[in-house]
């Protein structure tokens, strides 16, 4: 049934991309490096996610960054700012997806536009996702038009180590622009769609070792370096007993390792099934990594002991089917079930065991909100959306809130962000009104005429 329904998401992105040809022209650029004017978003209902709702609210943007926001009797707007009355309208901040493919693939049926991931190794931590990244792609516009402004970038996850993960911003002149963090975290994946067939690894237990010997080799490979960067101090400081050391071979591979081996920057550790999560977590231990769990789809049966491990968990997709020994409920339910246990979690919009999302990355809220429906409180919900992986990457600083100095991330919508009949009006980003156009308007308003 999964198989099937990708086929169909395939075909409709396909046949509208076709159709595309004939019309349509590329979203407006947005060149966030111009002075973004002072806006002032009026009589709203602020959804500020770290400081409850303010039902009557104003919220100021200047020079791209929140400058106030609380109810509107005490907040004074700048005399040179534009008002938007949003009296009936909901703002929040912009959403923020914990793991998509934008800018990787343009159309999945077309090997030629994906550089989803490079399969001739398994163990790949020295591939970079910004080398591949398409910024000009036509699925940028199409998510942010959804209030999506910021999102994880992975490879996708055939390969054990398929390389390291971008943090975007969905506007910009350039690719330069959009890329706000380079290599931010690495995905290790462990479960059955890693293994090779007729040669290694062919089994997860061929996998897990294949992963122990990288990070053995990464963790000499470091050692060798700090003996000769010892050696070459000593050395330098007079002591030539010995000859000048000489530096080791850079190994690329273990080279890309040694932050997370340090334990700098997270490891997003993939796994679908609950053996799976316990090998891989057994692995992550010994090696003191910095873990983000995600990909937990069918993992009911070891809920209480992903809860004793104290990392982060991103859950997607949650519209997966229930395995046989599942209730019904067992996949959409999980992020309740979690968040019961102190977990923090984070939603993200990829496919199925981590592949493509098959260009719905704009469906991110909807996730969120079928949680809901399944138990997971709504603040909950939301937070899994904005601040939670804001907090996971390390940008909550700037990110995930309408805080004061926060970036001008800011939705305006008609409505509640998880519901489906909800309409996005207009998105900020960095205090830029964002054009609110896209492939998929532009073909509505042509074939509408």
């Amino acid at each position: 049934m999964r198989n099937r329904l990708s086929v169909i998401a395939t075909v409709t992105i396909s046949t509208a991309f076709s159709f595309g040809h004939l019309y349509a022209q590329s979203a407006p650029v947005v060149d966030l490096a111009t002075p973004a004017p002072a806006v002032a978003i009026t009589h709203g209902k602020l959804l500020t996610i770290t400081h409850g709702t303010i039902d009557d609210g104003t919220i100021i943007l200047t020079d791209g960054k929140i400058a106030a926001v609380g109810p509107f009797a005490s907040v004074q707007i700048p005399s040179n700012a534009q008002v938007i009355d949003a009296r009936g309208m909901t703002v929040y901040p912009g959403l923020i997806d914990a793991e998509t493919n934008l800018g990787l693939s343009e159309i999945e049926a077309d090997e030629a536009s994906n550089d989803l991931v490079e399969t001739s190794d398994e163990i790949f931590p020295n591939m970079h996702v910004y080398d591949a990244f398409h910024a000009e792609t036509e699925h940028i516009p199409i998510t942010r038009l959804n209030g999506i402004t910021n999102a994880i970038v992975a490879p996708a996850s055939e390969d054990s180590m398929p390389g390291q993960d971008i943090f975007i911003q969905l506007a910009g002149r350039d690719r330069d622009q959009m890329i706000l963090g380079k290599d931010v975290a690495l995905p290790v994946n462990f479960s059955g769609d890693q293994r090779r067939r007729g040669k290694f690894p062919s089994t997860r237990m061929g996998l897990a070792e294949q992963l122990r010997q990288t990070l053995i080799d990464a963790q000499e490979y470091a050692a060798s370096k700090s003996d000769y960067e010892a050696k070459l101090a000593k050395w330098e400081k007079g002591d030539k007993k010995d000859p000048k050391p000489t530096e080791p071979k850079i190994d690329m591979k273990s080279e890309a390792l040694l932050p997370y081996l340090r334990g700098e920057k997270p490891v997003v550790l993939g796994a679908d099934q609950g053996y799976e999560v316990e090998v891989a977590m057994q692995l992550a231990q010994q090696f003191h990594l910095k873990v983000v769990l995600n990909h937990l789809t069918h993992t009911q049966d070891v809920i209480d002991k992903v809860a004793s491990y104290k990392v982060p968990v991103i859950v997607g997709p949650i519209y997966d089917f229930p395995d046989a020994n599942e209730r019904y409920d067992a996949v959409y339910s999980l992020p309740a079930e979690l968040y019961k246990r102190g977990v923090k979690i984070a939603f993200s919009s990829s496919g199925a065991g981590g592949g493509p999302s098959g260009g719905f990355d704009r469906n991110l809220p909807y996730a969120a909100g079928y949680a809901v429906a399944y138990g997971l409180p709504y603040d909950e919900a939301l937070k899994a959306i904005t601040i939670n992986p804001a907090e996971m990457f390390g940008v909550a600083d700037k990110l995930g809130s309408l805080d004061v100095g926060k970036t001008a991330n800011v939705v305006i919508a008609n409505g509640d962000p998880l519901d489906v009949r909800t309409d996005v009006k207009q998105v900020y980003i960095e205090g830029h009104a964002i054009p609110m156009v896209s492939r998929q308007t532009r073909l509505r308003d042509e074939y509408t005429k």
